[in-house]
């Protein structure tokens, strides 16, 4: 392999590509331009431009029940749609996943509008080309003069939908975010339907642990409330005041947020962990709908 490799590790590995029907352990290379599963029998290379589709944890039945902790890749070859997946412990699968979206997304071009909309209000940006980069914890849009980090753990929703970018009609992912404090809408085009799909993949791969943590959590409009004081208000700021409560009261409201992890403490009082930012999010979002 002449370029560079950013991941290479030991691991099970099953492709609809390979001979044998069961899984076999191997060597697993990724470069920024392929993946190899490299077995005792031959290896399945894999062109990461003829990738469509990475799935965590899931496993296709026909591929059988071997499988733990996984990744599987959709691509397609000689005209046909096949899959492969790759099995090792928790902590290789997530590395390698992050290194997989980065080396199918990053660099890659984007017509991009931030932010498209900020509370209830249209604004008049307009598109502009970018560069796409994931970062830990966000997607960044490197235009010409600046650069824009989402960071994922505002993400209140997102979906893809079209929109008329130069007089034609384009696939989008819009975004939905806090940016500087508020709820904003930001949307990003990209040339190829394929790596839209898969941006799209790994923002709710990014998304849906925070919304699983959520699924158990119920709130009091009090907590919320206190949630959104938290967001807002600057350091040194007394939310006694703000919510005009006792003290002990806001000690005890704090306290169930803390063991729920929607606030942590920090140096200047408390401050929301990503799990109370979506909180806060869907919130706001609710009240500028």
């Amino acid at each position: 392999m002449s370029e560079s490799v950013i991941a290479d590790f030991v691991a099970t590995f099953n492709s609809e590509a390979s001979a044998r029907a069961e899984p076999v352990k191997g060597r697993i290379l990724l470069s920024e331009k392929r993946l190899v599963l490299a077995g005792d029998e031959g290896k399945v290379t894999i062109p990461l431009s003829s990738i469509f589709d990475v799935a965590v944890g899931q496993v296709p039945d026909d591929l059988g029940d071997f499988f733990d902790s996984t990744v599987t890749v959709a691509f397609e070859k000689g005209g046909n749609r096949m899959v492969a997946a790759v099995e090792a412990d928790d902590d290789k699968i997530e590395k390698f996943t992050t290194v997989l979206f980065k080396a199918i997304l990053n660099g890659t071009d984007v017509t991009v509008k931030h932010p498209a909309r900020v509370g209830g209000r249209v604004t008049d940006e307009s598109f502009a080309p970018a560069k796409l980069y994931l970062k830990p914890g966000s997607v960044r849009f490197r235009r010409a003069d600046d650069t824009v980090d989402v960071d994922l753990s505002t993400v209140s929703d997102f979906e893809r939908t079209s929109r008329e970018i130069s007089g034609t009609e384009r696939s989008v992912l819009a975004v939905r975010h806090l940016s500087g404090g508020e709820a904003t809408l930001s949307l990003a085009a990209l040339e190829s339907p394929r790596k839209l799909s898969i941006l799209g993949r790994y923002l709710r791969l990014e998304y849906s642990d925070l919304v699983a943590d959520l699924e158990d959590v119920s709130l009091s409009e009090e907590q919320v409330e206190l949630l959104v004081a938290v967001y807002s208000t600057g350091p040194g700021v007394s939310l006694a005041n703000v919510l005009d409560v006792e003290s002990s009261q806001l000690t005890m409201v704090l306290n169930d947020l803390r063991a729920d992890d929607l606030v942590v403490d920090g140096e200047d009082g408390p401050r929301l962990t990503p799990k109370g930012r979506v909180v806060v999010s869907n919130h706001l979002e609710d009240v500028n709908a």
